[in-house]
């Protein structure tokens, strides 16, 4: 006759119990407040390598106010593009025309290279609609001497209406 089966010591099934009885969670309660915390620390060595990058490299190119639009001013060399010598109108043909007419001397004691001149054109907003280089006649100065500038361009857009001319950067 079959044996009848038992819990004891001998049973194959002896330390498995049941699996009705009751157990704790699958896994643990996570710490919500440890994992912000870990998180908060993550993003701030994050800021802080890219505050360091740049620091160390400089700003990227595409970021606005990563670059000026003008070039720092040039010791000694004064550039003078007065508002009544800069003409702003239609041809006949449509066509829009501007003009700009100044000089650029050199009130220092020595000797001094003149750089290019950028002349940017904004629309009402300020935004930079028309932007162009501009050669000087010359290379450099001699104390006391002065260099004229007359350009023109055409094709600009109808939208410009203030002209700033400064040295170009760098």
């Amino acid at each position: 006759m079959p044996r009848p089966i038992t819990r004891g010591s001998d049973d194959a099934f002896a330390g498995a119990g049941s699996r009705f009885d009751h157990e704790p969670p699958f896994r643990p309660r996570r710490n919500t407040g440890r994992l912000w915390t870990m998180a908060a620390f993550a993003f701030a060595l994050l800021v802080a390598g890219l505050i360091g990058l740049a620091l160390w490299l400089g700003l990227p190119k595409w970021l606005p106010s990563a670059h000026a639009t003008f070039g720092a001013g040039r010791p000694d060399l004064v550039l003078s593009f007065p508002a009544e010598r800069q003409d702003r109108r239609t041809l006949p043909n449509g066509t829009e025309y501007f003009g700009a007419s100044g000089t650029v001397t050199n009130v220092g004691k020595d000797a001094r290279e003149v750089p290019p001149i950028l002349i940017v054109l904004r629309d009402a907003k300020d935004k930079v609609v028309y932007t162009w280089d501009v050669t000087p006649p010359r290379d450099s100065l001699k104390p006391g001497e002065s260099v004229t500038i007359n350009e023109a361009v055409t094709d600009v857009p109808k939208s410009a209406k203030v002209a700033e001319i400064g040295w170009k950067p760098d």
